[in-house]
């Protein structure tokens, strides 16, 4: 008899949190365990190299922004020719696709919430709620990648813990880990941060920090730069903040760099900035690589984040706050080095790849009982 085949079911296959993790659990499962089917609503980039796998089929269906109902018929007969065993949608933006599974005679149907919409940072949006409630009918179980929206799913919508699974997004320390040699005496801490430029991020509080940094302590302008590694619409608006606020000499936008471990080794500091998380895979990966991490303490980041022993939580969008915690690690260097290697020490213990890995199979080997 084959392997059970999944189909995983996402809006688009593109760089980010919930691509990663669904991209390393593919990888990192055993082939003999499970086979699996990548299902975008919209379409995949170039993302679906990460993919080591060759029996991994990319299915696109190219729907049409707004509504489409012939993207979901399209969904249907692929379906049907497939047969998975089992569904796994994931995010509100293909959870109506679990409707579309249970017509298509799939019976096992399992939904991940990973994170937040841009336009819905609370989960508090009544539309996307309503559509929530219709379709869980349809969901035999729930993964939430954080307490925080364990929480939320059965606070506002309701739903029991007993069809919930926590599994937490793992990180691995083989391929993420800390530069060789320490960097040279004299030469500029790297505060650094990597993600897609857009608002929910909210890279732009990294860089009025910054700002109020080289105001607040000109003594150490040239001992520290900032490098903001992605690409996204709000890039012009950071460029634009850049220059106004006098950093053209201290801060640079790389654009995306596809080789995220080096990236993180050449920095010292990383920050996330960010409205909200579910987990952040780009927190753990630079856990793993030995920096410390200052991020707000929203979503899943203080789960991941321990304040003043891995790094720093700060308000969200304070940038005094995080002026401050830049400063104390410019003016301790020791500090920077124990916060880091305390943080790969967490990493190593707590969010390995593995750890995730064994976590899925468990809940595929119960869903499949």
């Amino acid at each position: 008899m084959p392997a059970p085949l999944i189909a995983h079911i996402v809006h688009r296959l593109d760089y980010g949190g919930l691509e990663n993790g669904l991209v390393n659990l593919i990888n990192g499962l055993p082939p003999d365990s499970y086979r699996h089917a990548i299902i975008c609503l919209t379409r995949a980039s170039d993302f679906r190299r990460r993919i080591r796998r060759a029996d991994v089929a990319v299915h696109e269906l190219h729907k049409a922004r707004g509504k489409d109902p012939a993207a979901y018929l399209r969904l249907w007969r692929l379906l049907r020719q497939l047969r998975p065993d089992a569904v796994h949608t994931r995010n509100t933006g293909v959870i109506d696709c679990q409707v579309v599974a249970r017509l298509a005679g799939v019976r096992r149907r399992i939904h991940g919430y990973h994170g937040w919409d841009v336009d819905d940072l609370t989960g508090s949006d009544p539309g996307r709620n309503r559509l929530r409630r219709l379709c869980d009918p349809f969901v035999d179980r729930y993964v939430v990648v954080s307490r925080q929206i364990g929480d939320w799913l059965a606070g506002t919508l309701g739903v029991a813990p007993a069809r919930m699974t926590h599994i937490c997004n793992g990180v691995d320390v083989e391929r993420f880990r800390p530069r060789p040699l320490p960097r040279r005496d004299g030469a500029p801490r790297v505060i650094g941060t990597v993600g897609r430029l857009q608002a929910v991020k909210n890279q732009l509080l990294l860089v009025r920090a910054c700002a109020r940094l080289l105001r607040n302590a000109p003594e150490l302008a040239g001992r520290w730069q900032l490098r903001i590694v992605g690409d996204g619409p709000e890039r012009p608006v950071l460029e634009a903040a850049i220059r106004d606020e006098g950093l053209a000499a201290f801060a640079t936008i790389t654009g995306w760099n596809d080789d995220v471990p080096q990236v993180l080794r050449d920095m010292d500091i990383f920050v996330l900035p960010s409205r909200n998380e579910g987990i952040s895979n780009t927190i753990l990966e630079a856990m793993a690589s030995g920096l410390p991490v200052i991020a707000t303490a929203v979503g899943g980041n203080p789960e991941l984040v321990a304040d003043d022993q891995t790094g720093f939580l700060i308000p969200e969008n304070d940038a005094a706050a995080l002026s401050d915690r830049l400063l104390r690690y410019l003016q301790a260097p020791g500090l920077v080095t124990a916060h880091g290697a305390a943080a790969r020490r967490r990493a190593e213990s707590d969010f390995s790849i593995q750890r995730m890995l064994d976590d899925y199979a468990r809940l595929y080997h119960e869903v499949f009982l």
